[in-house]
């Protein structure tokens, strides 16, 4: 009987992070419809999605961590963290894009792709622990 329980204790942690990554990657294809493709060769629908993607896992990391003011079990975390936050960022669009912008020969927008993303994201990921911390207290 415990083995069965066990089972079904993992089979809800695979279909959380499931149910979280469609709703992720929706809510990914959404942010690629509304903002433009690319402006001043920064591919923004990408860089957007990554930001805040990294805001949320902070923020909800953070706030839901055993010393946290709201608790989550571990399949509310997994959802969240590993399903929306993993279905919604796109890094490997970012290393495409980076790629393709280095192989295209506009190494500057290259550059400056990776700088902005990188310390948009560690920033982003800061605010959120900051913002979830305070709400700890």
């Amino acid at each position: 009987m415990k083995r069965w329980q066990a089972f079904r204790s993992g089979l809800a942690l695979y279909a959380a992070v499931i149910a979280g990554g469609i709703l992720g990657s929706l809510m990914r294809w959404i942010v690629a419809l509304v903002l433009p493709s690319t402006l001043a060769g920064i591919p923004w629908p990408t860089l957007f999605a990554n930001v805040t993607g990294c805001f949320i896992i902070g923020f909800f990391a953070t706030l839901t961590a055993p010393d946290g003011r709201l608790f989550a079990g571990p399949r509310t975390r997994q959802f969240v963290m590993t399903g929306i936050c993993g279905g919604y960022t796109t890094f490997s669009g970012f290393s495409l894009e980076t790629f393709r912008l280095f192989a295209e020969g506009d190494h500057r927008a290259a550059v400056v792709y990776i700088v902005v993303s990188l310390i948009t994201w560690f920033a982003a990921v800061w605010s959120g622990d900051a913002l979830a911390s305070r709400l700890n207290r």
